[in-house]
């Protein structure tokens, strides 16, 4: 007999093609407390839980007994108790390559678009503002030769690091929890302490998880260490930066600029006080969102559920130590 899980997500017609031929699936229409209770005995009968939203906490737990691994079409798991799920020996799988050129595009085309005013400027032109050559206050800053700063050298540091050495001749400091020879070496980077970074770097790049350690670590004290002229792009995780500061720093014009695809509450709310500055691009959390990323993610993912509960996890485990239980 196929092992029953739960999906929460809709799937390309090949990729549940793939899921069905593996499994016995119940869809639902995300992790909702009310689905929690309208799918009570498939949730008893669940062996696996293919997600992309939505939290998976004590109450989900319980709610599934028999549940041996979770698959998420995502690179983060912040709203994923990991803790509960390894005290009860539950998988967590998650899909963090396949994204990874993707968000540092993104991360790029932030810098370019902050730095440059594009978004500020191609309204300018739409409010019919161009009838002539326009005055210095409306020009930008440069991006070529300038320094970047990136904190977290993970797999979409690495791969920011090399658009903005290779592409845009900058120099790149990091900060990360241990240096990186093959950073330093590849893209001529130089592995700094906070603070050090944040003097420093004309544009401030996070790529970060969400944790204890990482939770408001860019707040009013770091903003006043960074350059007038400075940009902060953060495409990591929104409450990683103090965002009241950061509007209060964009203000008064502590920084020159920032570009955000994350934020702390989302979706960001309309009377955020980030939507009325000029100096300020906001994306809706849309990293990894192209047709082929998006794909990838759930093609791993569902590959991901089928290694999970055939015993067969050699990559995109979070928590390896349940395999060896």
């Amino acid at each position: 007999m196929k092992p029953a899980i739960i999906l929460s997500k809709t799937l390309p017609d090949d990729l549940r093609q793939r899921l069905d031929a593996h499994f016995n699936v119940t869809d639902i229409d995300g992790l909702t407390p009310e689905n929690l209770d309208k799918y009570a005995h498939a949730f008893q009968q669940a062996e696996g839980l293919l997600k992309s939203g939505g939290q998976v906490d004590a109450t989900l737990l319980a709610a599934a007994p028999r549940l041996r691994a979770v698959s998420t079409i995502s690179a983060g798991y912040d709203n994923v108790d990991v803790e509960a799920l390894t005290q009860r020996e539950i998988v967590l799988m998650h899909t963090p390559t396949v994204l990874t050129e993707t968000v540092a595009d993104i991360m790029m085309a932030l810098v370019l678009a902050s730095a440059r005013r594009v978004v500020e400027l191609a309204e300018f032109v739409r409010a019919n503002g161009w009838d002539g050559s326009i005055s210095p206050e409306l020009f930008a800053i440069d991006v070529h030769h300038k320094k970047m700063g990136i904190l977290g050298m993970g797999r979409i540091g690495m791969a920011l690091a090399q658009r903005a050495h290779f592409g845009f001749s900058m120099d790149i400091l990091y900060h990360a929890r241990k240096p990186h020879s093959e950073v330093d070496s590849r893209y001529k980077a130089r592995y700094t302490d906070l603070e050090t970074l944040l003097r420093e770097s004309d544009f401030v790049c996070i790529s970060l998880p969400l944790t204890e350690q990482t939770y408001h670590l860019i707040g009013r004290d770091q903003l006043a260490m960074m350059k007038k002229s400075a940009i902060l792009i953060n495409a990591g995780r929104g409450p990683v930066v103090d965002e009241s500061a950061l509007i209060e720093a964009l203000k008064q014009g502590a920084i020159y600029a920032a570009g955000l695809d994350v934020f702390e509450e989302e979706p960001l709310p309309m009377n955020s006080a980030l939507l009325s500055l000029p100096n300020v691009v906001a994306l809706p959390h849309v990293g990894s969102a192209t047709h082929e990323t998006r794909y990838g993610m759930a093609r791993d993912a569902v590959d991901n559920l089928i290694a999970a509960l055939s015993g067969k996890v050699e990559k995109n485990c979070v928590n390896p130590q349940v395999l060896k239980s």
